[in-house]
């Protein structure tokens, strides 16, 4: 359903916002964020953040990175893409980034209070539905056999 102005018939799009996360892992572990504030305080979430006006949707997701993690990335391949409807008036569309540690000292910054390595099979309490498929995800790639992170491609 589009607004119309009913005078000159112009359109008003409403448009969802591009989040981008990175994928760091490790063996059977893979980097969550615990929020410290907001509607999501005290569950976890792939570290994530929202790409700015004339930014490239790479060097946002470096960015979030540093500010969120302390973590210098490499950015890889699109591990996934998702359409997160959870919050119905602020809906967004992710893009989650395959990430390799270039530097940084580990610590958590912005919107999150701790930052750690957790296994896939057993993930704490998370804040987006969209980073619980993610990770489903990533244990079918790993059962299946295939290789987790961005060396893969």
């Amino acid at each position: 359903m589009r607004l119309v102005c009913r005078q000159c018939e112009a359109i008003t799009y409403r448009n969802p916002v591009v989040g981008v996360a990175v994928v760091l892992t490790e063996e059977e572990l893979i980097l969550l964020g615990r929020r410290s504030r907001g509607a999501y305080a005290g569950l976890w979430c792939i570290p994530c953040g929202y790409v700015e006006w004339d930014e490239d949707v790479r060097d946002a997701a470096r960015r979030e990175m540093i500010e969120e993690t302390g973590l210098v990335v490499e950015i890889g391949d699109v591990c996934a893409v998702h359409s997160n409807f959870h919050e119905r008036n602020r809906q967004t569309v992710g893009i989650w980034f395959w990430g390799r540690q270039r530097g940084g000292t580990l610590r958590p910054g912005d919107d999150l209070d701790h930052v750690e390595y957790r296994p896939l099979d057993a993930p704490p309490p998370l804040a987006f539905p969209t980073d619980a498929l993610v990770i489903g995800q990533l244990r079918r790639e790993r059962t299946a056999g295939l290789l987790l992170g961005p060396g893969r491609s």
